[in-house]
């Protein structure tokens, strides 16, 4: 580049532009203009403040805490059970109340089950044939003995196994063990805080009149009475109560929160929606929801003896989810002319130790006594009556006078 490039680049430097603006005498283009800043004006204005409520802050890190109660009672007379009275300690489990409950609603219950040797049941890889090689060493229900039962019948035999003899009854009930679980109601107490804007409520009425939670069920108008009637939630749910109570499933109980706390804290309701969770298949061979458990004893002679309890039944998903908006206060802190003194009142400004400490103001270097000190300590304290001077300058108060 010769001289003259490099004068010509060193000259622009101090060379100032402008914009320069041409204004069009144009019907069509200024209408098109002031339309499109229209659209964007009421896009800002309904869409982003109005339906989107933009200036709002939001706050979706939800605190929730549920606690759950069931109530009701049933009455059963059966051959293996005799007549029996089930409770909410017999049919709820777990017992505590938490946000996942199971409701049992079918029983097939085995009693006086001892661990000895028996048949194997048919349907459990029963062995044909004439050696007892027939019968390998392993079986769901329990330890094959390799002993091959014939039973009278020379040409067909089952295994013989070490297990919980008799072995757990097939057949299952036509109808609902506890049928009168359709009418058991279900309390669901939750428990809500957005941390953002410390905001917290219940969806329980806070009311002191107790009778109200004893009368009320939970119906569309009723949002602060949590108490569900279980058939009616099954129904809410899309099912039918009978088969779900015959071969279990897996209800869930949405609440949700979206509140503008903009508005009063009364205006902020929880709502409620009811699914199935499980997958219903018509052909499937493990739909429902069941499992076992056993209740322990021991007779005279010291021999434990178990009844064994299949359980079908309703579990009980209770999940909360939800959002809080408030308004955005970056106006108020920042935009207006107090702004200041608006975001000292809302930020606290800490200073460390060594800040706040100035120097050749540490302890060390403090009088032993500061002005106005011996003033104090001359000051008579006339509430404890008459006083004597010691030798050091101190004054001890006298509270008991001299006898005459």
């Amino acid at each position: 580049m010769g001289r003259t490039g490099w004068k010509g680049l060193c000259l622009s430097l101090f060379d100032y532009k402008t914009e320069k603006y041409v204004v069009a005498k144009n019907k069509k283009v200024g209408l098109l203009y002031r339309l499109l800043q229209l659209f964007i004006l009421t896009y800002l204005v309904v869409w982003v403040f109005i339906i989107k409520k933009g200036y709002q802050d939001v706050d979706t890190s939800l605190q929730s805490a549920v606690v759950t109660k069931v109530k009701g009672v049933a009455f059963t007379n059966t051959s293996a059970l005799g007549a029996r009275l089930w409770d909410v300690a017999d049919y709820v489990i777990p017992s505590q109340g938490e946000n996942v409950f199971f409701v049992v609603t079918n029983l097939i219950v085995t009693p006086n089950q001892r661990q000895k040797t028996c048949a194997e049941g048919i349907g459990d890889g029963r062995a044909a044939g004439s050696g007892s090689w027939h019968c390998p060493y392993s079986t769901p229900a329990g330890v094959k003995t390799g002993r091959c039962l014939r039973a009278g019948n020379p040409a067909r035999g089952t295994c013989e196994i070490f297990a919980w003899c008799p072995l757990e009854t097939k057949s299952r009930p036509e109808e609902p063990f506890l049928k009168e679980a359709e009418d058991f109601t279900i309390f669901i107490k939750n428990f809500i805080r957005f941390p953002k804007f410390n905001f917290s409520k219940s969806n329980v009425m806070d009311i002191k009149n107790k009778s109200f939670l004893k009368s009320c069920h939970f119906g569309p108008e009723s949002h602060y009475c949590p108490i569900f009637r279980l058939g009616s939630v099954i129904r809410w749910a899309g099912s039918n109560f009978h088969e779900m109570a015959l071969e279990g499933g897996v209800i869930g109980i949405r609440i949700e929160w979206n509140c503008d706390l903009d508005k009063a804290a009364s205006e902020c309701h929880p709502h409620y929606s009811f699914s199935r969770l499980d997958n219903k298949l018509a052909k499937s061979v493990s739909s429902g929801y069941n499992f076992r458990f056993a209740r322990y004893y021991r007779d005279e002679a010291g021999v434990e003896f178990r009844t064994l309890m299949k359980a079908y039944g309703i579990r009980f998903d209770v999940m909360v989810n939800g959002k809080g908006a408030f308004f955005c206060d970056l106006v108020l802190i920042y935009l207006i002319k107090k702004s200041e003194f608006y975001r000292d009142k809302k930020y606290e400004e800490v200073r460390s130790a060594e800040e706040e400490e100035e120097p050749g103001t540490g302890l060390s270097e403090q009088p032993a006594s500061g002005p106005g000190l011996q003033e104090q300590l001359e000051q008579p304290r006339a509430q404890h009556g008459s006083s004597v001077r010691k030798g050091n300058g101190c004054v001890c108060p006298q509270s008991l006078e001299p006898s005459r």
